[in-house]
């Protein structure tokens, strides 16, 4: 197939306030040729909408009738992110007409990974039909809910792309990438055709939680307060004994699997401290779990502008951190630019998720397209 350009959304767990929007030319395969990339802040009362959308899908629990706040969430995100697709495509592209198709990821309100006797279930907020009516534009969506039924994990998804990010560098095993979102995840490959991805634990979430719940701000801008803080080596080690560490992958998190409440009792500086060394600490045991070691992590995802977190990664993780930029790539837009990678497989029903990436029984596409 003949690349085209695509469009990729993204917003993640940590909710940021902000509508992560690239542009990519590609086959979805072995062709990426970035383009454009924007941050587009939600409006205020959209990103409100979307907190108290967060909140309710925690009292719901997949139990029950949905909350009736999804239906009105997700209308405003998906009309929200129409208008940024639009936005860019006019002011930084050829126009909508030139773009071939969409990948509308949506917002994540809950995941539930499987376990034995239960299959794990999971929860985006996005009308691809309505994104395709205002746009005028195929659009790619709902990518997880098929490895859901077919008993995956539903994450993560950017392993695809990663290892074809890596391929483009001629990176191997020494070299793995590690996503900084709400959660942290990580794509190893062996550089022969097999990869592996897996939620390694919290990232950005926890800290922002406890940042926020101290009435310190929105995060920890800077990585200000870790660094001016103490760890509480006990109590790390402590955190560091979750039997989710050193469960086998396939794995994936919830954001709110791994609390703020871990730094309960701590001031701003400590608490910060502690849940910064905890996931730089959670990153070093992923490492181990993996049929070969990493030396470096190329780092992508919001975290990496965290100086705290990346200078944490290199003693409690033991291996060499390097911002996504350091080899050529962009490391805000690498999500987004994802979803219009998988954009494009899901059009040409190639594999999206794998036995080793979200642990369905065989490689398998997914999403939908609304035309």
């Amino acid at each position: 197939m003949e690349p085209i350009w695509a469009v990729g959304l993204m917003t993640g767990t940590v909710l940021d306030g902000n509508i992560d929007v690239a542009l990519l030319r590609t086959d979805g395969d072995g062709i990426i040729v970035p383009g454009a990339y924007r941050l587009t802040p939600y409006p205020a009362d959209v990103r409100d909408l979307l907190a108290k959308a967060l909140e309710a899908a925690r009292r719901w629990a997949f139990t029950g009738p949905e909350p009736a706040i999804f239906a009105e969430a997700q209308e405003r995100l998906t009309r929200a992110q129409a208008d940024a697709v639009r936005d860019l495509a006019d002011s930084e592209g050829r126009g909508i007409g030139a773009i071939g198709i969409v990948g509308f990821h949506g917002q994540t309100v809950l995941h539930r990974a499987p376990k034995a006797g239960r299959r794990g279930q999971t929860r985006q907020l996005g009308d691809g039909a309505l994104m395709a009516r205002l746009l005028g534009v195929p659009v790619a969506y709902d990518f997880r809910s098929a490895d859901v039924a077919a008993g995956g994990q539903g994450a993560p998804l950017s392993a695809v792309y990663h290892a074809a990010l890596l391929a483009g560098i001629g990176a191997g095993p020494e070299t793995a990438v590690l996503n900084l979102g709400g959660v942290a995840n990580i794509t190893w490959t062996d550089g022969a055709g097999r990869v592996i991805a897996f939620d390694t634990g919290p990232a950005n979430a926890p800290i922002n939680d406890f940042v926020r719940d101290q009435g310190c701000g929105e995060m920890d801008r800077d990585g200000a307060l870790a660094l001016a803080g103490r760890v509480d080596e006990a109590r790390l080690a402590d955190l560091l004994r979750h039997p989710y560490l050193a469960r086998p992958y396939p794995k994936s998190l919830d954001r709110f699997d791994f609390p703020a409440s871990m730094a309960e009792g701590c001031g701003p500086r400590d608490g910060a401290a502690l849940l910064t060394a905890f996931t730089a600490g959670a990153v070093g045991r992923a490492l181990d779990l993996l049929p070969q070691r990493p030396r470096r992590l190329i780092v992508c995802g919001g975290g990496r502008h965290n100086p705290a977190i990346m200078a944490a990664l290199g003693p409690r993780a033991g291996v060499e951190a390097v911002p996504a930029e350091a080899v050529g790539w962009r490391g805000d837009a690498i999500e987004a630019e994802c979803f219009a990678y998988l954009a494009l497989r899901v059009r040409r029903g190639l594999p999206i998720s794998f036995p080793t990436t979200t642990g369905v029984p065989s490689p398998m596409t997914g999403g939908r397209i609304a035309q």
